[in-house]
């Protein structure tokens, strides 16, 4: 059982930057898949990005161009997501994802994968 708490999110006026935080309970922490997704309203759920146990990340490219970075701290229980350069576009909630067991790459950017789920941060992006 894991339970994610997401922190950071806030009101950033376009070109600033904001760093997400995802707080996970549980010593198991360190053996999950971490992901990131975000949801603006009336769009599905969209991937940003994940981490597996081993450090390798995936990041959508046409969501993040550079500008987003998924780093994870196990010792600390807590995996960050940095976003630089942010746009409009990016408003969203960002939710925090996990999935125990082995990494598939093919599965690692679907939301229906993931087995828990924070309730999310609000990033709003002015213009």
């Amino acid at each position: 059982q894991v339970q994610l708490v997401e922190s950071g999110g806030g009101l950033v006026q376009a070109g600033g930057s904001l760093r997400l935080s995802c707080a996970a309970s549980g010593r198991t922490f360190s053996s999950y898949t971490m992901g990131w997704f975000r949801q603006a309203p009336g769009k599905e759920r969209e991937f940003v990005a994940a981490i597996r146990r081993s450090g390798g990340t995936t990041y959508d490219s046409d969501s993040v161009k550079g500008r987003f970075t998924i780093s994870r701290d196990n010792a600390k229980n807590t995996v960050s997501l940095q976003m630089n350069s942010l746009k409009p576009e990016d408003t969203a909630v960002y939710h925090c994802a996990a999935k125990g067991g082995i990494y598939y790459s093919e599965y690692a950017s679907s939301a229906q994968w993931y087995d828990y789920w924070g309730q999310g941060t609000q990033v709003t992006v002015s213009s």
